[in-house]
């Protein structure tokens, strides 16, 4: 099992160290913060003392190395990466994929790259409160451009697949799409909830139960992170606006008219049903050594599928 270097050991990049190693692989990090490096090592995990000392080891044992960075700090790291490990393994958790897809392209061009993103997290953040479980059952998008190879693209899934994932295959620009609507959207209509619910008073917020709680829980992550999420994300952010605004004035003018919210109300109820009620899926496998293999995956993640298993050749698959 290939050895894996996480840069970056908050939520996400801690729990990929848990899971890699509970999976297994040979597996060390580094961190800007010293809090989460104490507590790393005081879990046993190897935390090395510098990004360019666990890039350096990374380049002395062919690690796959992961930036698990906030995206306002992976130019940096990839400048690091480019010095001390150029023609690495390489992947990524960031949660926007175009953007880190540039700079790699700018920055590391011999690099064997393939960018990921797990859809797990929670509000809190850092070290503590990560686990080898975060992962377990969760979506892991792991990106396919024109210039991806299959190997690096199989050494990016095989990390998902062992931290307990199932992969969907996309390319950045269908991941940034999409989580802008599943992902993205929802922090900000969370922080507009939580500050609705705030203007109502003590007694609003006396009153707040389930609903309220649920629709607002992002919003106690870490501001900086959020931002950095969604603003990064800007231009497909904005089109999830649009839709939301319209939606919601569609909404705002039959109350106002005829006092009902009916279709604004079916059409909710309906998109949750379809989510719940997927379609028994059917497994089938792709040879990754054959010609088209990645275009044939990205159809099953556009189709909603997802790689489920992958060994030396091929990965198996399960499309609705």
């Amino acid at each position: 099992m290939r050895a894996v270097c996480v840069i970056g050991l908050g939520l996400i990049g801690g729990s990929v160290l848990r899971a890699a190693s509970a999976a297994g692989r040979p597996a060390w990090g580094a961190t800007a913060s010293r809090p989460d490096a104490d507590a790393a090592r005081a879990e046993g995990f190897a935390v090395e003392d510098s990004a360019e000392d666990a890039l350096r080891r990374a380049a002395a044992e062919d690690a796959l190395v992961v930036v698990a960075t906030p995206l306002t700090a992976v130019r940096e790291v990839l400048r690091q990466v480019a010095w001390h490990a150029p023609e690495a393994w390489l992947t990524d958790v960031v949660s926007v994929k175009d953007p880190v897809e540039a700079e790699v392209r700018s920055l590391l061009p011999g690099a064997k790259y393939a960018g990921g993103h797990p859809m797990a997290g929670l509000a809190e953040s850092g070290w503590r409160a990560g686990s080898a479980e975060l992962f377990s059952g969760a979506s892991w998008a792991v990106t396919i451009e024109d210039g991806t190879t299959a190997p690096a693209w199989r050494e990016a899934a095989a990390l998902a697949v062992d931290c307990g994932a199932r992969v969907v295959p996309c390319s950045a620009a269908e991941h940034d799409s999409a989580v802008a609507r599943v992902s993205h959207l929802p922090h900000v209509f969370a922080a507009v909830l939580a500050a609705v619910g705030a203007d109502g008073g003590p007694l609003a917020l006396s009153l707040a139960a389930g609903s309220f709680r649920d629709g607002t829980r992002v919003a106690g992550s870490a501001p900086d992170l959020v931002r950095a999420m969604t603003e990064g994300n800007r231009v497909a952010l904005l089109d999830a606006v649009d839709d939301a605004l319209g939606r919601l004035g569609a909404a705002r003018g039959s109350l106002a008219s005829t006092g009902s919210l009916k279709s604004t109300v079916d059409a909710g109820h309906e998109a949750r049903r379809a989510l719940e009620a997927a379609p028994e899926p059917r497994s089938l496998r792709v040879r990754l050594d054959e010609k088209g293999a990645l275009d044939r995956l990205r159809d099953v993640g556009a189709r909603g599928g997802r790689v489920v298993a992958l060994d030396e050749d091929a990965a198996t698959v399960e499309v609705p």
